[in-house]
């Protein structure tokens, strides 16, 4: 196996792609394994220095059609990332021919077809629904968490917090969201998102991102809040979320919680060795 470290790449190809505005930096490493450093991630990700992103996701080599493993732009991982997968799944489909794919992740395994009209759909799995699978760092009921606004706790690989609110328009999230990520009750942080209802079916949504901040989307902050949302009594387990870059549709089934929703390949480019060479 070549040695593709940070010290040994010339140079680094990658795409831009995004779901909905929720960007990312995305690695094909199948034929030549790349290391990705806390530095390397964080240095990608700036969007003065580097290319920027939301997540960067490295395609592996796995046991289905690939591996997908994501970094958030400071550095740290992330077990899931629903638009990202969602993303490398229509690019891999739209490669190979095949309509449907079995992709393993940190959080499991996850399953994407093409839904029709350039959509595609994942199912992210079961929600994970006890504090100790979230984690949170106590044993509580997870419906509402002790924290003024009692907010559900969700866990989708990565932990959630959601608050449903009057109107999540008014909420000043990058005050809010900040603080609630780092609340002591999410040993691993958490992910924070505010959403009101428009319908029984349908709810308007925004998010912080733990590593991260505000984003336009989030795929796993979408499922968890459709899950919280049922779990409540204020919809059905079938609903349209609309969030700042677009809508998603969430269907929590007995297989686990699908995510339908448009993608982007945005463009294809390559890292040089200098700027590599900048972030050791």
């Amino acid at each position: 196996m070549p040695d593709m470290s940070i010290n040994s790449i010339t140079e680094l190809p990658f795409m831009k792609m995004h779901g909905l505005g929720n960007d990312f930096v995305v690695v094909d490493a199948r034929a030549n394994p790349v290391e990705i450093t806390p530095a390397m991630a964080r240095g990608i990700g700036h969007r003065q220095f580097g290319v920027g992103f939301d997540q960067l996701a490295v395609i592996e080599q796995g046991a289905g059609d690939a591996h997908l493993t994501f970094y958030n732009s400071d550095g740290s991982t992330s077990a899931a990332c629903g638009n990202a997968t969602r993303c490398i799944a229509r690019w891999l489909m739209d490669d190979t021919g095949k309509t449907e794919l079995h992709l393993t992740t940190d959080r499991g395994d996850l399953f994407a077809r093409d839904a029709g009209n350039g959509l595609t759909s994942v199912n992210m799995g079961h929600p994970q629904l006890l504090a100790r699978e979230i984690p949170l760092a106590e044993d509580m009921d997870t419906l509402e968490l002790p924290i003024e606004g009692a907010p559900t706790a969700t866990g989708m690989g990565n932990p959630h917090c959601t608050f449903f609110v009057e109107n999540a328009e008014q909420v000043r999230l990058e005050e809010f969201g900040g603080r609630l990520e780092h609340h002591p009750l999410y040993p691993e942080r958490t992910n924070v998102q505010v959403a009101h209802l428009v319908a029984p079916d349908h709810l308007r949504m925004r998010v912080w991102e733990r590593g991260v901040g505000i984003t336009l989307a989030s795929g796993s902050s979408s499922c968890a809040t459709a899950v919280a949302a049922a779990r409540r009594g204020l919809t059905s387990r079938k609903v349209q979320i609309d969030l700042d870059g677009g809508t998603l549709w969430i269907d929590w089934r007995d297989d686990g919680v699908w995510m339908t929703g448009a993608t982007m390949h945005v463009l294809n480019g390559v890292l040089t060795r200098e700027f590599l060479e900048s972030l050791t």
